[in-house]
């Protein structure tokens, strides 16, 4: 009885080493050494009014923690802007209509970030994939509009190079965002824009092992990010069970289900731009 009890607790063990090793391994791919833990980006900055740029309906889910902190914690008033209504998006699982898709898409984004404590959310109606088509100086003055409505002294965006997945709206709305905010640095208002740019970016080692040529092209052209904070993983299973028409979509994108992912995946990486010290020309 003894040697089979010691030999039970040696399994025991063996088995608890087995799992923490492949625990810790699967934590690696979604670890950035460079980036320095915070327990809020918006809080480290100062922020008190914060502006979010982004291209569709659950873009959002990417900054959970950073914008659930910024008004839990730090008390900041917080906006967000979606360009697109997510028209185009493959839904997974089917929860409506193909031709409502829009319609169901702009609901969940508005109350997803309702769900994120955001007080103030436009969604607009430019079309999914066809953002780069859509009249360049459109979008600057309707960014730049928003913004000195909101004036956010911290904007979070996408990294024009990457747009942190690749997409081309992504990429489009990065580049609007920063010349929306040149052009305020450059005008003679009242408000003459943010004093800090926060680019979203993407888990690297990930991207190269589970994201094909467009996890290259990503961890290729994004920047090393600079500031880590908590994830929020509760909000972000939260976000996919309110995108519901997007539910499966991270688990189709990294194959792994949402909560094995967000077990590993608990940080948001995030590099900062201080456009005090280096503006946008």
């Amino acid at each position: 009885m003894r040697k089979r009890t010691v030999a039970l607790i040696v399994a025991a063990a063996l088995l608890a080493a087995l799992v923490g090793g492949v625990y810790w391994a699967g934590r690696h791919l979604f670890h950035e050494p460079t980036a320095r833990g915070v327990d809020s980006v918006i809080g480290e900055l100062g922020g008190t009014r914060v502006l979010g740029v982004f291209a569709h309906p659950d873009d959002e889910q990417t900054v959970n923690g950073l914008f659930w902190r910024a008004k839990r914690d730090d008390g900041a008033y917080t906006a967000m802007i979606t360009a697109t209504p997510g028209e185009a998006g493959e839904q997974s699982p089917q929860v409506g209509r193909q031709s409502d898709l829009a319609e169901i898409r702009t609901a969940e984004a508005l109350k997803n970030s309702w769900n994120l404590g955001v007080d103030r959310h436009v969604v607009w109606d430019y079309p999914d994939g066809g953002v780069p088509d859509v009249d360049e100086q459109e979008l600057v003055d309707r960014v730049v509009a928003e913004m000195e409505r909101v004036k956010p002294d911290v904007v979070v965006g996408f990294w024009p190079e990457s747009g942190a997945t690749g997409h081309a709206d992504h990429m489009r709305m990065g580049e609007i965002t920063e010349r929306a905010i040149a052009e305020l640095a450059a005008s003679d208002g009242a408000y003459s824009g943010p004093t800090h740019l926060v680019y979203t970016i993407s888990p690297s080692t990930a991207l190269s092992m589970f994201g094909g040529e467009t996890g290259a092209f990503v961890v290729e052209h994004q920047p090393k990010p600079d500031l880590a904070m908590s994830a929020e993983p509760q909000k972000k299973h939260e976000g996919w069970s309110i995108h519901a028409s997007q539910a499966n979509f991270m688990q189709e994108s990294y194959l792994l289900p949402n909560w094995l992912t967000y077990l590993l995946w608990d940080q948001e990486f995030y590099s900062v731009r201080d456009l005090s010290e280096d503006p946008i020309r």
